[in-house]
């Protein structure tokens, strides 16, 4: 690792906390392989444009230099990365992994952050219907399951070639759930393990259980699932730059899919920020979002105003824009279509979507100012 990068880090270090990344949640590169019936492989490897795309390289001019924002949150699928003919590891499909590779050079050219996002669950080998689809990583009673070992290699490789780019976020994965904690732990750390390997210094975001709900981070989330506070302060990272991956909707079930806010950051996040003072840590919410109404404006303004005022919040990605949702919602929509965060959206009765209706009504007024602009991906922000 040169130098200017480990003194970079190290400056990073003595600065002050505060909210260091803001942005957007990319969308459609896990697009394409849903099947009704459940059968494996439909979509599989998919069609660049067609199936999956990762973003219009041409909004990240729009999203950095008028929207202000710092940081792309970009999706990938494992069975396209690795495919089930491979299995997990560090064996890629080149041709995935150069498309998916220019999205992410397409947003640090401009000088942004991108974070790397494995879109899986913590699951390999059937997308077909997630998120309850595949088998658990590590599950050693699961014969067709991906092995820890084969997920630590496959975040070896994906490090090993992001090494020399300071501008990389590596989140370890989308939203585990109903599986063991413990297990869960041993699998970030195997991750966080072959990150550093690598040689990589750039900061590593590891989830928790329960789709990595703040709310329940002291809450059992399925019947063998222990609590995530109960384990996840036990991840060591040897230089220290890994924050806890967080995603926090607002309506009635956290789910993201219903129109009303009702779920305040304040006191649903309470436990939450009490632990991470605890155990020194930091988080990065890189999911949450509300609907285009007077309510969620409210509960989206505290939300931020919540995350500025503690300094255990580093930063936050919203959901979601994407080239390929229409006139489609991914957030907080009732089953309306009412567009998306990409910039030009339209809901399906041609009215303005919610990059106008949430982002430019709401969210793009809550964006700080002195965002680190450069330097490497640190828990600490680079230079501002």
């Amino acid at each position: 690792m040169p130098s200017t990068i480990k003194s970079t880090l190290l400056f990073a270090a003595s600065a002050a906390a505060k909210i260091h990344y803001a942005g957007i949640d990319e969308s459609g590169g896990e697009f394409g392989v849903y099947s009704p019936t459940a059968t494996n492989g439909t979509g599989l490897p998919g069609r660049f444009g067609v199936d999956y795309a990762f973003l219009n390289a041409s909004t990240v001019p729009i999203w950095v230099e008028q929207n202000r924002i710092n940081t792309f949150r970009v999706a990938f699928l494992l069975e396209r990365m690795c495919p089930l003919a491979y299995g997990l590891g560090a064996r890629f499909n080149e041709t995935y992994f150069a498309e998916y590779n220019a999205a992410i050079t397409a947003i640090t050219n401009e000088g942004a952050y991108a974070i790397l996002d494995p879109h899986n669950y913590m699951r390999y080998n059937d997308p077909s219907q997630q998120p309850a689809t595949g088998s658990v990583i590590g599950d050693k009673t699961d014969p067709s399951a991906a092995t820890t070992k084969q997920f630590e290699e496959f975040w070896h490789e994906l490090a090993s070639r992001y090494v020399f780019n300071p501008y990389v976020i590596f989140e370890i994965m989308n939203e585990p759930h109903d599986m063991s904690t413990e297990l869960l732990l041993q699998n970030d750390q195997a991750a966080i393990d072959g990150i550093r390997s690598a040689g990589a210094l750039q900061m590593i975001l590891a989830p928790g259980n329960g789709y990595t709900g703040g709310h329940s981070w002291n809450q059992s989330t399925c019947p063998t699932c222990a609590p995530s506070s109960e384990y996840m302060y036990m991840l060591r990272d040897p230089i220290k730059n890994t924050a806890i991956d967080i995603h926090e909707y607002l309506d009635v079930d956290f789910s993201g899919q219903h129109q009303n806010c009702t779920q305040p950051f304040p006191s649903n996040l309470a436990f939450l920020t009490s632990w991470l003072k605890e155990y020194q840590l930091k988080a990065f919410i890189t999911e949450f979002g509300g609907d285009n109404n007077t309510g969620c404006d409210n509960l989206l303004i505290q939300a931020i105003d919540y995350l500025d005022a503690n300094e255990e919040y580093i930063g936050w990605t919203a959901w979601a824009a994407g080239p390929l949702w229409g006139t489609s919602s991914p957030c907080c929509n009732s089953g309306v279509n009412l567009g998306s965060l990409e910039p030009g959206s339209k809901a399906q009765d041609g009215s303005p979507g919610l990059y106008y209706t949430v982002w430019l009504k709401v969210l793009e007024k809550l964006v700080p100012t002195g965002l680190s602009r450069f330097g490497i991906s640190s828990i600490y922000g680079g230079f501002a």
